[in-house]
């Protein structure tokens, strides 16, 4: 018989999740109790029978059963769980006396053990070293399983929200098309990654990829990417910067047939240049049909957490050393950032984690509660401008904040609605 908050397994990974398994209802019903009021869901059922078929390779969460029971013991659930999924880890109860069983266990492959009763807090430590680990495990297998079946948008614009879902979409549709794109950016967010995903999932594909920073760029070295990138792509970064006489050569160039594809990352505001005089205003409203627009992480805090482990992990290949392990304040520090350098510097703090340098990282951890909850609230508001494409009514809506409020707070953090805007 199973109890607990109903749950739907193998659906989100970030769930935190036990089946706990265990013949004494009375003490299935305190450590569920225990569980929840720690908010983690627990699956409660009394033997490996009822608990046989929950333990899958996709299971979400972790394993804590009683050793001894009738029928299959917990020596028979480890041995099972371990040949569905080595990597499952399976924390084993033992009672009074049975510490060299639980030492056996251990040699075994469980994951550790719990004499019963066991305290809360020795309780939750295991749990929430185990869950961690777990969530680990299938983070790394859902980018390898990204990394090795998906489209090059899945392949290499990486994040989990549903800004990112959007930018992916967004980024296929305009890959198909053979117009220029503008694509736009805060600083640090990777517009030449996403350019280069564009061309790759484009009909140019297979032709060559020509990039280019754009300040100084003479109308003669022009010519000469287009010749260059003959049957593919040029991009030129930082499009704000190009030279007037140059401005000029490639708005005449895009109305010729015949020229390459042209992909343009700008991470200022160019509608603002161009009212100030110093962007061509026919460039401006050419390249302006079709955009993408790459959300801060500000916006998408969800986000950070996957990106650092992710770049944790990449620094420490290129250093040739063991990635360290990254704890949950650390990630709580993470998220507590603005990150205007987005992915750039959130890649440098991965590289300074890696060299024992977390300097970045753990900034946050100086600030009072006061500054901490400040940090919190203009993520939430940019976050929701962002989901709301920068309609700060559909924004106020989103948060159930009255309008004249929602405005008031946009103030007071300088934020701006229509840098949001896609």
């Amino acid at each position: 018989m199973m109890s607990g908050r109903p749950i739907s397994l193998g659906q989100n990974t970030n769930l935190r999740r036990v089946l706990l398994v265990d013949d004494d209802p009375a003490v299935r019903d305190a450590l569920s109790q225990t569980l929840e009021l720690n908010d983690v869901d627990a699956l409660t059922v009394g033997s490996f029978v009822a608990a046989k078929d929950l333990i899958t390779a996709d299971f979400t969460g972790v394993i804590l059963s009683d050793i001894r029971m009738p029928g299959r013991d917990g020596f028979h659930l480890l041995d099972y769980a371990r040949s569905m999924d080595p990597e499952l880890p399976v924390i084993l109860l033992t009672g009074e006396g049975d510490i060299p069983m639980a030492v056996r266990a251990m040699s075994q492959g469980a994951f550790d053990f719990l004499e019963k009763p066991c305290a809360s807090d020795a309780l939750m430590t295991v749990l929430e070293r185990a869950l961690q680990t777990r969530s680990l495990v299938l983070e790394n297998r859902r980018l390898k399983t990204q990394l090795e079946t998906g489209d090059a948008a899945a392949r290499m614009i990486f994040g989990t929200s549903s800004q990112i879902d959007a930018l992916r979409a967004r980024v296929r549709a305009v890959a198909a098309n053979h117009a220029e794109v503008l694509i736009s950016g805060p600083t640090g967010s990777s517009v030449p990654k996403v350019a280069e995903v564009i061309h790759l999932m484009s009909p140019r594909g297979q032709g060559p990829f020509v990039k280019r920073p754009a300040s100084e760029l003479t109308p003669e070295e022009l010519q000469s990417l287009c010749q260059q990138a003959e049957g593919g792509t040029v991009f030129l970064d930082e499009i704000s910067t190009l030279p007037p006489p140059t401005q000029y050569a490639l708005l005449d160039l895009l109305d010729t047939q015949g020229h390459p594809r042209f992909l343009l990352g700008a991470t200022t505001d160019l509608a603002r240049l161009t009212q100030e005089g110093t962007f061509n205003v026919d460039l401006y409203y050419r390249l302006d049909v079709m955009r993408v627009r790459i959300p801060s992480l500000a916006e998408r805090p969800t986000d950070i957490p996957v990106l650092f482990r992710l770049y944790v992990r990449q620094a420490a290949e290129q250093a040739g050393i063991a990635a360290p392990e990254v704890k949950a304040d650390t990630l709580a520090a993470l998220m507590a950032e603005d990150w205007p350098g987005n992915a750039r510097s959130l890649m440098s703090a991965a590289m300074r984690f890696v060299l024992g340098m977390p300097d970045e990282v753990t900034k946050a951890d100086d600030l009072g509660l006061s500054e901490r909850m400040a940090q919190v609230e203009r993520s939430l508001l940019i976050s929701a401008l962002g989901r709301q494409n920068g309609k700060a009514s559909a924004a106020a809506e989103a948060l159930k904040l009255p309008r004249k409020t929602f405005y008031d707070k946009l103030a007071r953090y300088g934020i701006r609605p229509e840098d949001y805007r896609r």
